[in-house]
């Protein structure tokens, strides 16, 4: 630069000069995952469900038979599948129609014997939530008695940040589980989480529909899914073929970190 007290230019090294501004990138947000549990997490339908679906035929026989009558097993079959057709839940239509009490039917129907002879499951399931990035909280239309116990024995519990049972599914004092949008917009707003930063990974498809119409993105876990499960489940299409709505499909939740890419 000219110093006219001086009279000569008088240059500066370019290490002196200053640095530009620049503006940095910012990060993606890390997703918050919604995990469901059972036929996501592990393999419900090999030995749990049927046991669940025995408990839940006994309860339903014994409700259907309090007029004197004897419950034919395809009036059972009508309030167990029928109730969770229209309602999402078979414990809606017991508590609708015949006034059951849910923490008496949720224990009754739970009521499986050790679950560490029913439980199947894959292997790594922590070293796979630890690579997926963001939080993760359990979104299970179980009990908490039994999910805390499901979770527990595989060894998940110290990865979810929040575990949220059908106890806690309640909006207005009214009890709704999943496939229920109140619910999942109460649940977005009490952890201050836009839909789109969410992705829900189930096995069941009306749950998946539901929270893709709300702005969440889906994964559809197949592999422990059979072509009709006793639960009262719809009947499963044989082809698996993936409905739009369905972000991703895989068959096991361990091939998640491999498609992140598709859920960005």
């Amino acid at each position: 630069m000219f110093n006219p007290r001086k009279g000569h230019h008088r240059f500066t090294s370019p290490s002196a000069l200053p640095t530009p501004r620049t503006v940095a990138t910012p990060l993606p947000r890390a997703p918050v995952w919604l995990f469901d549990l059972d036929n996501t997490l592990h393999d419900a339908s090999h030995a749990i469900f049927p046991a669940i679906s025995a408990n839940m035929n006994t309860y339903i026989a014994r409700v259907l038979s309090q007029n004197g009558e004897t419950a034919t097993q395809a009036m059972i079959d009508a309030a167990r599948i029928g109730y969770w057709k229209r309602y999402g839940a078979t414990l809606l239509g017991m508590m609708r129609h015949h006034q059951v009490c849910p923490a008496d039917f949720l224990r009754e129907t739970h009521d499986i014997g050790p679950l560490a002879e029913l439980l199947r499951f894959e292997r790594g399931l922590g070293r796979l939530l630890r690579r997926l990035p963001g939080r993760k909280i359990l979104l299970t239309n179980a009990p908490n008695s039994y999910s805390t116990e499901i979770v527990r024995r595989l060894k998940l519990h110290n990865h979810f940040s929040h575990h949220v049972a059908i106890e806690h599914m309640h909006v207005h004092r009214q009890l709704r589980p999943k496939p229920s949008k109140l619910m999942l917009r109460r649940l977005l707003r009490k952890h201050g989480v836009a839909a789109q930063r969410c992705i829900l990974v189930e096995d069941t498809l009306a749950n998946l529909r539901t929270a893709r119409q709300l702005g969440l993105r889906t994964v559809w876990v197949t592999q422990y899914l059979r072509v009709s499960d006793p639960i009262g489940t719809a009947p499963l299409p044989r082809t698996l073929k993936c409905p739009d709505y369905v972000n991703v499909k895989v068959k096991s939740v361990r091939q998640l970190p491999a498609r992140l890419s598709r859920l960005r």
